[in-house]
């Protein structure tokens, strides 16, 4: 009798037992979004599919609710893919010539009057094509730092709200398609969203934070969009040496909700060699780095959960300001870099740049008559060239002005 009554205790013991639910660091989610297995996450693809797999996996096991369609947690978006680059896109019924991405998107509900949306892009460019800036065959595009890195943050996010005591508003956390192809996922969730957008307070995007430097220097983008955030973000910052750009407006997704009258923030650790080529990997990133991202945007979070609603104030347009070129020297700026003059963060194989002799490290203070003194004069004296014209160039290396010959 006994051994029958410990057999049924024996039983009930390992049915309620359930097995301990897996904790993920930053590394176990930009491992497998940039891993090899999803062959660069293209749009529209089987690869980008197993990826929102996993990501609603991961939402539901951290407990969000599904915000997608139908109780789901996806929103799907169909579209022809563009024959002109200036054309807008049109989003369509499926059929065999066209694209569908998902975007993935999880809520916490704190029954409050007031949402935050938090997001980053998933979607990469498969083995290259268009937006690579690879030479040679066809290989594949991992996106560690792009935007595997940004989706690793908002999850990390999205853990820590979900068990913490911020109740002040609710929290829209969301994982975007197509961002790579024209801000696509963003653009079609800013115009059939799930939640109201007139309950949004503002609305944080995660694009390339994983190559935090020894510098420090972190860009936040869009703080002319709500008065508040350069007093926001300055009087939480321990760990930054911050660059703040005013604009709502960029290539990224934050820009789809600007122009819906929503506060928006940027965070981003800048251009490198990887960009957009085969070889931005996970062992290249800088997790620690990516923690205090984590940490910081928590802090402006916190200071912010018992405040009234933002107020939206738009800025100026930098993107229409930016000339026209038709000659490239074949360099990645330095974005981060708030010196005198362009500093040269890449040089491409086969460029001007290169031919000429220039390295990374360079700044580039003079082109031809023309004072180099930012990126935004750099780019005006760059769009006076045509192809075949030649110009001297004067660099700063190290404290030595050298003059060089470009030829475009």
């Amino acid at each position: 009798m006994k051994k029958s009554i410990w057999l049924v205790f024996l039983v009930v013991f390992l049915s309620c037992r359930q097995e301990p639910v897996k904790t993920y660091t930053l590394r176990d989610d930009v491992s497998f979004l940039a891993s090899d297995s999803l062959k660069g996450r293209e749009t529209g693809t089987a690869n980008e599919l197993m990826a929102a797999g996993y990501l609603a996996e991961r939402m539901e096991n951290l407990g969000l609710s599904p915000a997608g369609k139908a109780g789901t947690y996806f929103q799907t978006f169909t579209f022809k893919p563009k024959k002109d680059p200036h054309q807008e896109i049109q989003y369509v019924e499926a059929s065999d010539s066209t694209i569908t991405g998902t975007n993935v998107i999880g809520f916490i509900d704190n029954k409050a009057e007031k949402t935050v949306i938090l997001g980053a892009h998933y979607d990469h460019l498969g083995m290259g094509g268009q937006g690579s800036l690879h030479r040679g065959e066809a290989a594949i595009h991992n996106g560690a730092d792009d935007n595997a890195s940004g989706v690793a943050v908002l999850l990390q996010l999205a853990q820590q709200l979900k068990t913490s005591e911020l109740k002040g508003n609710n929290y829209l956390i969301m994982a975007f398609s197509g961002e790579e192809i024209g801000l696509l996922g963003s653009n079609y969730f800013a115009k059939n969203p799930t939640v109201d957008l007139e309950d949004v307070n503002y609305m944080i995007n995660m694009d390339m934070v994983g190559r935090l430097r020894d510098s420090k220097v972190l860009s936040v983008s869009g703080t002319g969009t709500a008065p508040i955030w350069p007093q926001v973000l300055n009087s939480t910052n321990q760990d930054f040496e911050l660059v703040l750009k005013e604009s709502g407006v960029g290539p990224s997704d934050h820009t789809s909700f600007y122009l819906q009258d929503i506060p928006v923030l940027h965070f981003f650790t800048g251009q490198h060699e990887d960009y957009h080529k085969p070889t931005d990997d996970a062992d290249k990133l800088n997790y620690e780095g990516m923690e205090k991202i984590t940490s910081y945007i928590m802090e402006v979070i916190t200071e912010l959960n018992n405040d009234d609603k933002l107020a939206f104030k738009k800025t100026k347009n930098e993107s229409e300001e930016v000339p026209r070129f038709k000659v490239a020297m074949g360099v990645i700026p330095d974005y981060l870099y708030d010196g005198e003059g362009m500093r040269i963060d890449g040089v491409s194989e086969e460029k001007p740049a290169q031919k000429a002799g220039l390295q990374k490290g360079d700044v580039v203070v003079q082109m031809g008559d023309s004072t180099v003194t930012d990126m935004m004069s750099y780019m005006r004296a760059l769009s006076a060239f045509e192809e075949g014209d030649s110009t001297s160039v004067v660099i700063d290396r190290n404290g030595e002005k050298i003059t060089v010959k470009i030829t475009f």
